[in-house]
């Protein structure tokens, strides 16, 4: 059941990839979500949208993933106990910091950053895949059953939820749809490539997992992966948290990079202050909006 829940749910966030490239083709403007909500119902409507985000989604998203990143990241320094709570806000602080630099000076150091840990977040994953194929190969399908599968309607549609929140992102290229080049042609063949390609590494990975750990011993651990490595991978476990913690850094990135774009999209609308419509005149970077996306993260 676990592995038809990550199936179908990639094919709901394949189908709605479509209806934002739809609408990303229709609607070329900056901002994602906000922008087709403000064309659809109206700037009252538009305007709640913009502030949730900015004030709430936004900055708590940024921040959980940069700590998640410094987690891993200082559990290298400390492998038998937990890490000192100040040095995972410094590190992770430190994270959003260099990434806001990043995204100022250019925005081909933003893309170039992204692309390099989404390499690392794959090459980590076909590694686990790998394992899981000799696994497969050595007979270990003990654990593909539907022995004691979860019943329950409501539990099932809860799974749905965790399932989905893993998937997020696909709407995240309408965010600098002004920026892509050629969009008409370029932003359906990004959407099908990378849904396809995620959905199949994430059931691919979750039958390596399921190889090697049980049902209980998948719901019982806080990181999957790092159990996964621990029991197979010995003195070498430590890529995993290595890998996790970069492909955290690369998520930050992400987020920031389309932060600073619905910002700047909501100061074109006139319900932002001016100065975040404003862009680095060489670089052509939305620097004002990037450095509120940071600042607004103090608070």
């Amino acid at each position: 059941l676990s592995l038809t829940v990550w199936i179908l749910s990639g094919i709901f966030s394949m189908i709605g990839a479509y209806c934002y490239a739809e609408l990303g083709l229709l609607i070329r403007k900056p901002g994602g979500d906000y922008t087709y909500i403000l064309e659809t119902f109206g700037k009252f409507v538009g305007f709640i949208r913009l502030w949730a985000e900015c004030l709430i989604v936004r900055p708590c998203t940024i921040t959980i993933v940069a700590l998640t990143f410094s987690k891993y990241a200082v559990k290298l320094l400390f492998p038998e106990c937990l890490p000192p709570d100040e040095s995972v806000r410094i590190l992770a602080a430190a994270c959003i910091c260099i990434l806001a630099f990043i995204n100022c000076w250019e925005v081909k150091w933003a893309t170039f950053v992204q692309d390099i840990f989404t390499y690392a977040k794959l090459l980590a994953l076909f590694i686990i895949i790998a394992t899981g194929v000799v696994q497969l190969g050595n007979g270990k399908v003990e654990n593909f059953t539907w022995e004691n599968t979860e019943s329950d309607v409501t539990k099932i549609a809860l799974s749905f939820y965790s399932g989905l929140f893993a998937y997020n992102g696909w709407n995240y290229l309408n965010f600098v749809i002004e920026e892509l080049q050629d969009p008409v042609k370029n932003l359906p063949r990004a959407i099908a490539i990378s849904c396809i390609l995620v959905t199949v590494v994430y059931v691919l990975t979750n039958i390596a997992f399921y190889t090697t750990l049980s049902v209980p011993e998948v719901l019982g651990s806080e990181a999957v992966a790092v159990t996964f490595a621990e029991r197979l991978y010995g003195r070498f476990a430590f890529m995993i948290p290595v890998f996790v913690a970069m492909s955290t850094f690369g998520g930050v990135n992400g987020i920031l990079l389309t932060s600073s774009r619905l910002f700047y999209a909501g100061a074109c609308e006139g319900q932002m202050p001016e100065i975040l419509s404003m862009i680095q005149v060489k670089k052509m970077t939305p620097a004002p909006a990037v450095l509120i996306v940071v600042t607004n993260l103090n608070f």
